[in-house]
């Protein structure tokens, strides 16, 4: 339940630049590792909770964002996506080669005793990092909903639908794509510093890979990209499937999960491009059609 409740906070966040405002990113793991690495140094370094460096964590992710939209905001559709992801490998090259911080060998959390919130480290019980995970959940899902139903939600949308027809309208394109990218950022930052205290080791292979990225788009998409609900929906069906898959094959099953993401993610674009939440509501339709017909033939009879 606590990847999921990460995975699921993770896509929520992306989904508030891709799934309202348009934008398909292919590289945030850039903020996920920026904050794993940020709190991790902090505490390190400086000996700083984990809260102050999780914070540190989210307003360095935003800086880093708004200095990747001035150049990658310029581009659309798939050239603004393959952007991302060259950003993404330029950060990912650069941390492996910077000595500050690790560089290939990554970083060892130092761990304290006795357990603490204030150090955000529980050795004796995972419980508290499920309620952490949640928490960290629901501040997506209402940050999310606070957008939406928010003047800017409306800007993001009609960014999306038409961007030329919001520009002549008086929408203001670039500063709301920056809002978005800020937003999404700092929330998928919380969840770098999330995983790094939980895991307690960070190297750039594992919070600043390409397939993160990846998974936690496909973990939006899946469950319906441009909804409340969707990225939770699909952490709930993805991550059990990628667990699963390492557990039973083991080092067999390496990127087996992925090779039943994709086709599944093609299943989807194929036959239901709304989603797990477009399927749903589709058959939450018939069955309020259904007895309507009914009561038509009987009627008619």
């Amino acid at each position: 339940m606590i990847m999921i409740f990460l995975y699921g906070a993770l896509a929520t966040a992306w989904n508030i630049l891709a799934g309202y405002c348009g934008q398909i990113s292919l590289g945030h793991a850039v903020y996920f590792g920026i904050g794993a690495y940020t709190s991790t140094f902090l505490v390190r370094e400086a000996a700083l909770t984990p809260w102050l460096g999780m914070l540190v964590g989210a307003a360095l992710a935003v800086v880093v964002s708004q200095a990747i939209g001035y150049p990658v905001f310029r581009l659309r559709g798939h050239y603004f996506a393959i952007a991302t992801i060259g950003f993404g490998e330029i950060v990912q090259t650069a941390v492996l080669n910077w000595d500050l911080v690790g560089g290939a060998r990554g970083l060892f959390v130092p761990i304290k005793r006795p357990d603490s919130l204030l150090n955000l480290q529980f050795h004796d019980s995972k419980a508290v990092y499920y309620y952490l995970a949640l928490g960290l959940l629901a501040l997506a899902l209402g940050a999310t909903r606070w957008i939406e139903r928010s003047r800017r939600g409306y800007y993001f949308r009609a960014i999306k639908e038409d961007q030329d027809a919001a520009a002549s309208l008086g929408v203001r394109v670039a500063r709301e794509k920056h809002a978005a990218m800020a937003a999404s950022a700092a929330l998928t930052a919380l969840g770098g510093t999330f995983w790094a205290q939980y895991v307690l080791f960070i190297d750039p292979e594992s919070v600043f890979p390409l397939s993160l990225s990846i998974l936690i788009c496909l973990v939006a998409v899946m469950g319906g990209v441009g909804s409340l609900w969707g990225p939770l929906l699909g952490a709930v069906v993805l991550v059990p499937l990628s667990e699963g898959t390492r557990v039973l094959l083991g080092g067999t099953g390496k990127a087996l999960d992925l090779l039943i993401y994709g086709a599944l993610i093609m299943a989807i674009a194929v036959f239901q491009p709304a989603g797990l939440m477009g399927l749903m509501r589709q058959l939450r339709g018939r069955r309020a059609v259904a007895p309507r017909r009914e009561a038509r033939r009987e009627s008619a009879a």
